[in-house]
């Protein structure tokens, strides 16, 4: 009510007593901010664009034009206001923080990296800025780069349950058999049927079948009941590969792969490649070649 009362005050004061051009650029400026607290960004747009004419009170007009075309998630506008600051004053923190996320969300990834490169020349120590740059970096396929950057934070390392799993990630996508440990501590802690896969998968992987099975099936039970876009089957095909693998006479094994594709799972080239596989006994391959031929006269009927 007070901020709705001000604005009223201050637009009178300006009909009254003149115009634009002897009215303070502070002015519009406090104007539009009022109606940004308010929700009211297309008139604080109006006021904000009005004081950014000034030297005294641009910086601030376009850093805040900003945020309101993000809040509208405008984010290729707002990015520019923020580089637009950029342009004139490099080490401008807020503008560069902001910049750099606003890519993230725009989709440009590379100026994002490039935004949190610089930001975290100037300022180091932040690990909230250092875990968004891994981020970018981890989309971007550079895995090295993005576990390098994880690692100058060591107390987030400890603490901070997305830098763990991220680092967890990063550690996975350079083969690294430490990204068992790390997955264990984050799953140590939380509940989460996808980042479980994950870490059964890589316990595959390192031929660690017996937990990799035992962690296959916790993930099972994981899975939201509802509102999940997870593949309950790909699950299910999982843990029946593991037992195949592991034991290549189990009939068991075989079981859960026809569940898995009663449960929908018809991915050809997966049980191909399970057929292929010469740890398995000679009977289960034939029998998974059976699963395959009525897959592919299901897709052709």
């Amino acid at each position: 009510m007070r901020k709705a009362i001000y604005i009223v005050f201050l637009t009178i004061s300006i009909l009254i007593f003149g115009c634009a051009s002897s009215i303070e650029a502070t002015e519009f400026y406090e104007i539009g901010m009022a109606y940004f607290e308010l929700g009211k960004f297309e008139e604080a747009e109006k006021w904000l664009n009005r004081a950014r004419s000034s030297d005294r009170t641009m910086t601030a007009s376009q850093y805040n034009l900003g945020r309101i075309a993000f809040e509208q998630q405008r984010f290729e506008e707002a990015a520019g206001h923020f580089e637009s600051i950029l342009k004139k004053d490099p080490n401008n923190i807020l503008a560069l923080r902001a910049a750099a996320y606003t890519r993230i969300k725009s989709g440009d990834i590379n100026k994002a990296e490039k935004h949190y490169a610089k930001l975290l020349e100037l300022v180091s120590e932040s690990s909230d800025d250092g875990h968004n740059h891994a981020l970018v970096l981890f989309a971007m396929g550079r895995y090295t780069q993005a576990e390098e950057v994880l690692e100058k934070y060591p107390l987030a390392l400890m603490d901070n349950n997305e830098v763990i799993l991220l680092y967890a990630r990063c550690q996975a996508a350079n083969n690294k058999p430490q990204a068992i440990d790390t997955y264990s501590t984050w799953l140590n802690n939380n509940t989460d049927a996808k980042v479980r896969f994950e870490y059964a998968a890589l316990l595959e992987k390192n031929e660690l079948y017996a937990r990799a099975l035992e962690e296959y099936k916790k993930a099972l039970t994981e899975i939201p009941a509802a509102g999940s876009n997870l593949n309950k089957s790909e699950f299910i095909f999982a843990v029946a590969r593991v037992l195949l693998i592991a034991d290549g006479t189990s009939s068991e094994g075989i079981t859960e792969l026809q569940n898995a594709v009663k449960e929908g799972f018809n991915n050809i080239s997966a049980l191909e490649e399970l057929a292929n596989n010469r740890r398995i006994s000679a009977a289960n391959r034939d029998s998974i070649r059976l699963i395959i031929n009525e897959l592919r006269l299901k897709a052709d009927s």
